[in-house]
């Protein structure tokens, strides 16, 4: 039963795979396709002339690079300062005993259950009272401080050992030191999965980019790739084009930490 089950399951994953994939790989053919091919009936899968023009245009005439860099410089100074805040926290939390830790720690995990839209308006009234809105900063800081990614380190500090943390105390190590040379090593796949997850989702978010900026100088690439919709809503392969450029940076992180990324997902389902 083992033996007949098992080609079975592979065909299915396969089959699952390539349902996945399709969509993907036809919106990377069609962006390399002459104006209209994408458009005709039946639909081309495989361009009959590969052109860049597409591209070009986008950087060229729409001026997609200054929304390319403004979603980097969103997402990277997001997705390095939730890290860093997140791997703080999560150590006090686990490892320093304060008055109402657990109790504030509690009360913080209740963010989980609050949908994030729930929380836009009042977010947005503090920000435009400290004039951050229609900045970067505006629009960074909603990753700053992850209630998820405090609670993903916290629970992944709480195997490492009290007895090596109070011997390097002995030894004279401020806790900062620990932090940084006991702890981050120790703790290193969880932060790598925690910084994928942030810069997926700093990088993929429209909403509430589209709600701070109004600047269209300052729009990031899913805002700016949205606006360009309605312009040219005709210009199937110039869409495609652009769809790719949002999709690539977040595929590049995954494929490069992704081994990083499993080993914290898995090692996260059995510590604490």
């Amino acid at each position: 039963m083992k033996r007949r089950t098992t080609p079975l399951l592979q065909a299915a994953l396969i089959a699952g795979a390539v349902l996945t994939l399709a969509p993907l790989a036809w919106m990377v053919a069609a962006s390399v396709m002459p104006a209209g091919d994408a458009s005709t009936f039946p639909p081309r899968f495989l361009p009959r002339r590969v052109t860049f023009e597409h591209y070009i245009e986008l950087f060229l005439r729409l001026d997609l690079a200054r929304h390319f860099i403004n979603s980097l410089v969103v997402t990277a100074c997001a997705t390095v300062m939730s890290v860093f805040i997140a791997g703080l926290a999560g150590y006090a939390f686990a490892k320093l005993h304060f008055r109402g830790r657990d109790r504030l720690f509690r009360m913080l995990t209740l963010a989980l259950v609050v949908p994030a839209q729930v929380g836009m308006l009042p977010l947005f009234l503090q920000l435009r009272e400290l004039g951050l809105v229609n900045t970067f900063a505006g629009v960074a800081i909603p990753y700053l401080a992850n209630m998820l990614g405090i609670f993903m380190v916290r629970q992944y500090v709480l195997s490492v050992p009290d007895d090596l943390l109070n011997a390097a105390r002995v030894d004279g190590a401020s806790e900062l030191r620990l932090f940084w040379s006991i702890v981050v090593p120790t703790i290193r796949p969880i932060l790598v999965t925690l910084a994928t997850f942030t810069f997926l989702n700093a990088w993929n978010d429209f909403m509430w980019p589209l709600i701070m900026l109004s600047d269209q100088s300052n729009y990031t690439l899913p805002v700016a790739l949205a606006n360009l919709v309605g312009e040219h809503v005709q210009d199937t392969e110039l869409m495609m084009a652009g769809s790719v450029l949002t999709i690539l940076p977040p595929m590049i992180v995954f494929l490069l930490f992704q081994r990083a990324y499993i080993r914290g997902i898995l090692a996260g389902s059995v510590k604490g």
